[in-house]
């Protein structure tokens, strides 16, 4: 669920790239050089282009074959300010509907549908997305007694069904409100010589039903590429049979993400999450480890414990120096929490600031986990959530 939810984040802010070619309806003369510097710029494209977008993106997260392709057709909406009651400026994020179908080297392929907007009146920020998929994906045993970690590679056919309704409080900052996750999977399984060990039977075939609820406060300078202010979220799921759910289990999540300059040109952050699972959730949505370097379940457990810190130094004019690292533990018990040694990851890449209106910076980031290296295409912030 959590990696279906910053993929559908990710998705959402990709769709704010509009290059020049796949703009229709422009009413007015967008330049695509930046009134100040003359540099290559898309901020115009973002405030005046109206109408139908086809938006291309990369695939490169390991645990879906390291590469793949995305094609995003969307319908953009933008909203003025608008003044409360309190004489108070509320800026709207823009809405955002569309598609996604996204194929990728190992054979994965997902189609679906999401939107993101606002009800301006009623002050909340709601999200809804569906979709099916049909996706080859490795998971791995990780408690074996005297043995290495155990690869299984796992066909899974799901429908997808999530949406989250937020009601901003008087200091908009602060949202609340509740959130639902629908899926219906299906595992094939490969011929093993011995079935994976944390598959069970009734994971062959399962429906999920997850009602939950979050919290959040965002103080953040953008939402693009920060370089100063806090997210603190805390959020949970609870899935039992009354749902229509086939496990009873509870999920919870807190994060906390901060930016800070140190200098004028080289801005610190900071990252620290924790996940607890309760109850007898699928082997496919325990906690995992969310970093750079590191693919999606590869270490799994009912708890996972993440921090991560990287410094961006800008450079030169609109070109940025990344540098981060970030350690992380997955585990069972917590008696148990670091019998196991602690997995870590260390990168570097680079940002150009593509649209210098929104602070949006764009591009790649090189991970090298205990295991391999990895690399990322990187829109706003490798943290967005």
């Amino acid at each position: 669920m959590k990696k279906t939810k910053l993929l559908f984040q990710k998705i959402s802010l990709v769709v704010l790239l509009l290059f020049s070619c796949m703009v229709h309806g422009q009413k007015y003369h967008i330049s695509i050089k930046d009134s100040l510097d003359g540099a290559f710029d898309l901020s115009d494209y973002l405030i005046y282009a109206h109408g139908f977008i086809v938006v291309p993106t990369i695939i490169t997260e390991p645990a879906l074959g390291g590469f793949g392709g995305a094609i995003v057709p969307v319908f953009l909406k933008k909203h003025a300010p608008v003044v409360d009651e309190n004489g108070k400026k509320r800026f709207i994020n823009p809405d955002i509907t569309g598609g996604m179908g996204m194929y990728t080297s190992n054979k994965s392929w997902m189609v679906g549908a999401f939107r993101s907007g606002t009800l301006i009146k009623s002050k909340i920020l709601y999200r809804v997305m569906a979709g099916y998929g049909d996706m080859n994906l490795s998971f791995y045993a990780n408690n074996l007694p005297n043995q290495n970690d155990q690869e299984f590679k796992l066909n899974f056919r799901s429908t997808i069904f999530y949406t989250q309704w937020l009601k901003q409080f008087n200091n908009p900052k602060w949202s609340a409100g509740p959130q639902y996750l629908f899926l219906n999977s299906k595992i094939n399984l490969p011929d093993f010589n011995l079935p994976p060990p944390f598959v069970e039977p009734k994971d062959i075939k399962s429906t999920i039903s997850q009602l939950g609820a979050a919290i959040q406060f965002d103080g953040r300078d953008n939402i693009f590429t920060p370089d100063k202010g806090i997210r603190l979220q805390s959020d949970f799921f609870w899935s039992d049979n009354i749902l229509g759910s086939d496990y009873d289990a509870w999920r919870v999540n807190l994060s906390a993400i901060g930016f800070y300059p140190l200098t004028k040109k080289l801005i610190g952050g900071l990252r620290v999450e924790g996940e607890q699972a309760f109850g007898n959730p699928p082997f496919y949505l325990l906690p995992g480890i969310n970093l750079r370097g590191i693919p999606a379940a590869r270490y799994q457990g009912k708890t996972s414990i993440v921090t991560e810190a990287e410094l961006r130094w800008d450079l030169y004019r609109r070109w940025s120096l990344m540098g981060y690292g970030g350690l992380a533990s997955a585990f069972n018990n917590w008696d148990k929490a670091f019998s196991k040694p602690v997995i870590y990851s260390y990168g570097t890449g680079f940002r150009y600031l593509i649209a210098r209106k929104f602070k949006l910076r764009m591009g790649v980031d090189v991970a090298r986990g205990p295991e391999d290296w990895a690399y990322y295409i990187v829109f706003g912030s490798n943290w967005l959530r």
